[in-house]
């Protein structure tokens, strides 16, 4: 049996339609598993109907092989770290950490030993006397983490918690927190819209979309193998077009496509990175262009519509209005039946 099971779980907000719907999701034990997906999409929802901040409007949560889709929220041994790190501001950091400990009434030689190892598992041995306001936002995230881990709960939830920081230090912190939850062998769900966070710190990833899941898969399936043209769409596949009789089709325009495709196609997608701007077969007018650094990123109007694709810097320089070529190869494209 998994240690985590949502089964056919349905939960929303009032009398609304249920914003997450007979979901269904397994999750084994010390697994990071991300819940990823644009706004809307149930993830948050999802979330809080584990933590018991949400009532179930239907189905059942299991967490080692106790039911507890009825019992309060103190009552379901998870910590959560939320996006706002929710620390108290008249605490130091030792006292923060410690609260979780005194109201469950653990003995000070205990609860001095939980509460020193965690710092020193989270790098904020020397902080202790620290205020929340005299630290650094990614210093604060860390004290939040540790305050939710050293009650040992059987499952901690992450909702957002990187990103009220700045790219670099969300880039470090995520390598920190997946340090951490390896060493510690604790069961996470993590909340994220980012693609590339999930992509770095999962197991698995569920890609959400209507209160549903779209696709269950390993980081490197969901981002080179994806399944549907959603979570094409979501994971950098921009250019995705219709495909019928040889050709394919934006609107009422198409355009000749003679490699192999797979039979039973019905969508041929490419990333941007995966079309060359200055060569090819095809053709189409600028009509934006942004620097990047390494390439040139340009939009063309093309006869099935926008195509966006890149240039190495150094090539020639096209402005908006411009006629240009690019190419679509087979062997870069990804092929969808559904």
């Amino acid at each position: 049996m998994s240690y985590l099971q949502l089964q056919q779980l349905s939960s929303g907000y009032g009398n609304n339609k249920a914003a997450v719907n007979q979901l269904d999701l397994e999750v084994e034990q010390g697994e990071l598993i991300s819940l990823l997906g644009p706004s809307g999409c149930g993830k948050t929802t999802t979330m809080r109907a584990i933590a018991g901040l949400l009532e179930l409007q239907h189905g059942r949560i299991v967490l080692d092989g106790e039911d507890i889709g009825k019992k309060p929220p103190n009552k379901r041994n998870i910590g959560m770290v939320f996006q706002s790190y929710a620390l108290f501001p008249h605490l130091n950091v030792w006292d923060n950490i410690a609260f979780g400990l005194r109201l469950r009434k653990v003995p000070q030689a205990i609860l001095r030993q939980k509460v020193e190892a965690v710092i020193a598992a989270v790098g904020l041995s020397g902080f202790e006397n620290r205020l929340p306001a005299q630290m650094s936002g990614g210093q604060q995230q860390r004290v939040a983490l540790a305050r939710a881990v050293v009650i040992e709960p059987k499952l901690l939830l992450l909702d957002e918690p990187l990103s009220n920081l700045d790219a670099k230090l969300r880039v470090q912190m995520r390598a920190e927190l997946r340090r951490i939850q390896r060493e510690l062998g604790i069961t996470m769900l993590y909340v994220t819209h980012d693609q590339e966070e999930a992509l770095a710190l999962s197991d698995r990833i569920v890609v959400m979309n209507g209160g549903k899941i779209e696709q269950l898969d390993i980081p490197e399936t969901i981002f080179n193998a994806p399944r549907t043209r959603f979570v094409a769409n979501f994971m950098g596949f921009e250019n995705l077009f219709e495909y019928r009789d040889g050709r394919l089709h934006h609107a009422a325009h198409s355009l000749p496509f003679g490699d192999s495709v797979p039979g039973g196609t019905t969508c041929i997608g490419w990333r941007p990175d995966r079309i060359q701007v200055g060569a090819g077969q095809h053709s189409g007018t600028v009509l934006s262009r942004g620097f990047l650094g390494d390439t040139v990123e340009y939009v063309l109007q093309t006869a099935i519509g926008p195509v966006k694709g890149l240039a190495a810097v150094g090539a020639s320089i096209w402005r908006e209005g411009d006629q240009v070529s690019f190419a679509l190869s087979a062997k870069d494209a990804l092929f969808l039946n559904q």
